[in-house]
């Protein structure tokens, strides 16, 4: 395939939930390793990647888009997947991008992340020389700790280091994922910092757990195990988060107590809570500034 041929590809870049989150020891280079339990979810981008003899550009729109738009593009994670992909390949050519967004932006719900992998897979399909699933997911995993998963089309897996090494779990029966977003997110390397910080000050590190693969083998067995280390950074750093996730606990609180194994919590470094109810209730209301939107696992 050279620069005088354009072809397209369209791919849906899924959005996810962290089920369980721990953030463990800060490396020397001053990245944090984590584990965690990742969930897709139904929601989705829509990401169309074009190659050819144009230059490179990307373009975004949709429901989703904040007023303020992305920032600048050469710091979106789609722009730089497709940099490190052609690059990792040796591939001389041009690219263009179009997002679709759907997926909350600045969310916890790996919206930028997923459009990431959506272009890893859309050039791996019309390359000429494919980099293949190894090379392929250690370009991922130099984009960030959501990407590896987000390519890897799995459904639950569970995920530790900077999320490149994944176990795939067992999918689950389906689900119904209510979602408290906020018009502001959470900037993710502020809330590193913020957690950081808190952790030089207070010198608390988290106990070594050990987890039996029989804990995520169903929804009851994870909302006993169900945790998100950021909650407390990010309750202290975001008015809506601090507001709308001690109701949406309580409500998953009691609909456990009714024998119904829901889970209430914040996805990823936030700043959108959810509840996971397998039997799909009616939504819960958002007590404060927050828009629920419901999806499903998948």
């Amino acid at each position: 395939m050279t620069r005088g041929h354009t072809h397209a590809h369209t791919e849906r870049a899924y959005a996810k939930i962290n089920l369980l989150l721990r953030i463990l020891a800060r490396e020397a280079s001053g990245y944090h390793s984590i584990e965690t339990l990742f969930q897709r979810l139904a929601l989705h981008d829509v990401v169309h990647v074009r190659v050819g003899s144009m230059a490179p550009s990307l373009s975004c729109a949709g429901p989703s888009m904040p007023d303020s738009g992305l920032g600048p593009v050469e710091q979106n994670l789609a722009w730089r997947a497709a940099m490190a992909y052609t690059a990792a390949a040796a591939w001389d050519t041009g690219w263009e991008i179009a997002i679709d967004k759907h997926i909350p932006v600045g969310g916890g719900l790996g919206g930028g992340s997923a459009d990431a992998a959506a272009v890893l897979r859309a050039l791996e399909t019309m390359c000429p020389s494919p980099l293949g699933a190894a090379r392929l997911l250690a370009v991922a995993g130099t984009l960030g700790a959501d990407v590896p998963f987000l390519l890897s089309g799995h459904s639950l897996a569970w995920a530790w280091g900077r999320g490149d090494r994944l176990l795939p779990l067992p999918p689950l029966p389906p689900a119904t994922v209510h979602l408290a977003t906020f018009v502001d997110g959470v900037n993710t390397a502020a809330a590193y910092r913020a957690f950081a910080h808190a952790r030089e000050i207070h010198g608390e590190m988290p106990p070594a757990t050990s987890y039996d693969m029989d804990a995520f083998a169903s929804w009851r067995a994870i909302a006993a195990v169900a945790m998100n280390d950021f909650e407390p950074i990010v309750c202290a750093m975001h008015e809506g988060v601090a507001t709308v996730l001690p109701g949406l606990r309580r409500l998953a609180a009691e609909r456990l107590a009714g024998g119904t194994p829901t889970i209430g919590m914040m996805s990823g470094s936030g700043a959108t809570c959810f509840v996971l109810d397998p039997e799909g209730r009616a939504h819960p209301s958002a007590d404060g500034p927050a828009t629920i939107h419901t999806t499903t696992t998948w």
